[in-house]
């Protein structure tokens, strides 16, 4: 089962899984992608089912996870890749709602998935999970706001996890990209500070693409990393080896702003 998987990274995974043989149920809020989707990797025989689903609503990931067990006979592997960002500035200027609701997507998503896969997972005599983090867990985004710290929480969460349903032969890690070339950055010009710097702090020079991400996750979700777990694995290129990107400049804020300067009196 794979969550967010109608575009970019979440697709990659689940074309990368049906690769190699897996049965798999994409899920995510827009049908017309999933179908889309799955359309276009039946093409190479794959077996592709979709269910749409918002992992922030519980009740919507229990129907989720029933779904594929009545569909694919048990549930071994789950990729919690539905997620997302949120507004780009310093903490003292970010919207406590907007923060929340990040934090509502990316960990208490990745909290629900597990909640109601873990058992279906033990039930199958075990299984693996993989979480979506990112570098921005490690390294540091200024004005990121809550991504990084939703990001920290899904690493934390994996292997606190691992520990937890190890004795049922349950793994957990996450893996956290460095830039993709998905939809989410492509508002990023090429030809910006903050993208000449990533990959000038990239010790591989470039950008990953999904399917970079989604080899290192069926590595995971497979039988080859059998004693791997709580582990969370970067596939960036090396980038978190330096430093994280500068968004501030996006923000259109001052140097005195961003910092809080001469904002108290």
């Amino acid at each position: 089962m794979v969550t967010g998987g109608g575009t970019g990274i979440g697709r990659a995974c689940a074309a990368e899984a049906a690769r190699q043989g897996a049965k798999v149920m994409i899920c995510g809020r827009t049908r017309s992608r999933l179908e889309e989707a799955a359309s276009s990797l039946a093409e190479a025989g794959t077996e592709i089912e979709v269910t749409t689903a918002d992992v922030t609503v519980e009740t919507d990931v229990v129907a989720a996870v029933d779904a594929t067990v009545t569909w694919a006979g048990n549930l071994k592997g789950v990729v919690a890749n539905a997620g997302g960002g949120g507004m780009l500035a310093p903490y003292h200027l970010q919207d406590v709602a907007e923060f929340r609701r990040v934090l509502d997507l990316n960990v208490v998503g990745t909290m629900l998935c597990v909640k109601h896969a873990a058992p279906r997972l033990v039930a199958a005599g075990g299984g693996s999970f993989v979480g979506m983090s990112s570098i921005a867990a490690t390294a540091p985004h200024p004005v990121f706001g809550a991504y990084p710290v939703s990001k920290a929480a899904i690493d934390s969460m994996m292997r606190n996890a691992a520990d937890e349903y190890g004795p049922a032969g349950v793994r957990f890690n996450s893996v956290q990209p460095g830039f993709v070339t998905t939809e989410l950055m492509e508002g990023i010009p090429r030809d910006s500070s903050v993208f000449e710097s990533y990959v000038a702090n990239t010790p591989l020079g470039g950008v990953s693409a999904p399917e970079d991400v989604a080899s290192v996750v069926a590595f995971l979700l497979g039988p080859a990393s059998a004693r791997i777990t709580g582990q969370a694995v970067a596939v960036d290129g090396g980038h978190n080896l330096r430093s994280g990107p500068d968004f501030r400049p996006f923000t259109g804020l001052s140097p005195d702003q961003l910092v809080a300067r001469a904002t108290v009196e």
